[in-house]
């Protein structure tokens, strides 16, 4: 089994910053996909980012060149820096990691991006 743990959400002004960050723990394969998904109230969960265990980053449309997805693989954790919040990022932001054929979720965090 996997564990997903995160943090950082929470409410800030537009054009303000915050980071997530989701810590994996349990049975954990070095080859892996992690990133996260936000879902607003009454719409589906969207992809926000992607990092691969290889490094390489995939993002929404909506959120490049404003939010950058890292990981530490030391500390099994990946993060996801959010600058230049718009309204429209508000959502509650799961963490994912797919590995040997599984997919597992965090609880999600909330952001909300309003003055």
């Amino acid at each position: 089994q996997v564990q997903l743990v995160e943090s950082g959400g929470g409410l800030v002004q537009p054009g303000g910053s915050l980071r997530l960050s989701c810590a994996a723990s349990g049975r954990l394969f070095s080859i892996y996909n992690m990133g996260w998904y936000r879902q607003a109230p009454g719409k589906q969960r969207d992809l926000v980012a992607t990092i691969t265990y290889y490094s390489s980053r995939n993002y929404a449309d909506s959120v490049k060149g404003r939010f950058t997805i890292s990981a530490d693989t030391a500390k099994n954790t990946v993060y996801l820096q959010m600058d230049s919040l718009k309204p429209e990022d508000t959502a509650v932001y799961y963490c994912y990691r797919s590995q040997d054929g599984g997919s597992y979720w965090g609880q999600g965090t909330q952001v909300t991006v309003s003055s």
